[in-house]
């Protein structure tokens, strides 16, 4: 789940924070007095935020919240709001929603969000720039709302612009984004592989073989003596991926350091692990298109997925309705279910969506499926 997930990569974020702390610190004497040591403390906090934003069901929830604005029933919202508005709905984005739940003063709460630091932050935006620059793959990096939040940040920190005075702003990464988001692509296939042996969608021998693309002659002769003296199935696998982990942390902590130069002045764009040496980049495609075929696309996941879809859509409706005419019976009922911090009574219609978005994001998969169950009358709470 997105907690196990969040864990695991800020643990791997931290190894790599720290692997990339030393060798800068090697490369640089003159930062030993400096803060690049608390590089690895800076990512895996990154890490375990990375994912905050993510609504129910993941991805899917993400493209289910997308389509009610730019194909449902949200459609006909689109007049009442601004261009900006529109493009940060129909284009709605864990990673920028991330962001705002971690700079946003929800009410009740202090200013500032969760007052994090200002590298920590950034080290989450992994597109700097706004909606309107989202394109097909709807990836951008905060809403409407938190712009200035964003600059605020950037300037302070020196991360340079990228786009004229007068265009739409679009900032250089901050170098540490490529460490959290090495560190999230690590995990993402080495991990999922393990969990795919557990769910019996993958077998041991298959998903060996995947984690032996990654070794060398010298490396398999290691893994047999281990396995030699380690029997246990199970155990044998979770050797394999812990070494596989080790690996590719060494391998992107030299890709990083290789282009130091180029990650500073933003000239940097692929992510770490595309860049590292050709036989494990091979080995790291093969992972992922079996993790394509026999994972994401298979028939269990789709079925969540077009369940999630439908739960999502259901609840935004709902919510939106609510928010528009809250002096109706029915609404009154539903407004009444959302926690005290989320804005529904905002002067503005973008302002109570965002609020209605907040609430619905902030669901865990088995939240949303319950809630919608108790709205459609097909469950009650004891008695």
């Amino acid at each position: 789940n997105r907690l196990t997930h969040s864990l695991e990569v800020s643990c791997v974020g931290r190894s790599l924070g720290d692997s990339i702390s030393n060798r800068l610190l090697a490369k640089h004497p003159d930062l030993a007095e400096s803060h690049v040591s608390e590089i690895g403390a800076i990512v895996s906090a990154a890490c375990l935020a990375h994912d905050l934003g993510n609504p129910p069901f993941g991805h899917s929830g993400e493209k289910a919240i997308s389509t009610y604005f730019s194909e449902g029933k949200g459609l006909e919202l689109k007049s009442q709001l601004s261009p900006r508005e529109w493009e940060d709905l129909t284009h709605f984005e864990g990673n920028a929603n991330a962001f705002r739940l971690l700079t946003h003063q929800f009410l009740g709460r202090r200013k500032g969000g969760f007052v994090m630091t200002y590298s920590t932050l950034a080290s989450i935006v992994k597109y700097p720039f706004p909606s309107i620059l989202a394109g097909k793959k709807s990836k951008f990096g905060f809403f409407t709302t938190e712009e200035q939040d964003y600059l605020k940040i950037a300037n302070e920190l020196g991360i340079k612009r990228l786009s004229a005075e007068g265009e739409a702003i679009r900032y250089a990464r901050h170098p540490l984004v490529f460490l959290v988001e090495a560190a999230d692509d690590i995990c993402y296939q080495m991990m999922d592989i393990e969990d795919a042996y557990k769910l019996k969608l993958l077998t041991p021998r298959e998903t060996k073989e995947l984690y032996l693309l990654f070794l060398d002659e010298k490396k398999k002769k290691r893994v047999e003596d281990v396995f030699n003296l380690v029997a246990d199935e199970n155990e044998q696998i979770a050797y394999l991926r812990a070494t596989i982990i080790g690996i590719l942390i060494k391998e992107c902590t030299q890709v990083f350091i290789e282009n130091e130069a180029d990650i500073l002045e933003g000239n940097f764009e692929d992510a770490l692990i595309k860049r590292i040496s050709p036989p494990l980049c091979e080995a790291y495609k093969q992972c992922s298109q079996v993790a394509v075929h026999k994972i994401y696309r298979s028939r269990d996941v789709l079925d969540i997925e077009l369940a999630g879809f439908h739960v999502i859509s259901t609840l935004l409706e709902l919510m939106i309705d609510a928010v528009q005419s809250p002096d109706k019976a029915y609404s009154q009922l539903l407004i009444n279910r959302v926690s005290g911090q989320y804005d529904i009574e905002s002067p503005t219609l973008y302002g109570k969506i965002q609020a209605v978005l907040d609430y619905i994001s902030g669901m865990t998969d088995v939240y949303a499926l319950d809630l919608y169950r108790k709205i459609k009358g097909n469950s009650l709470p004891a008695v």
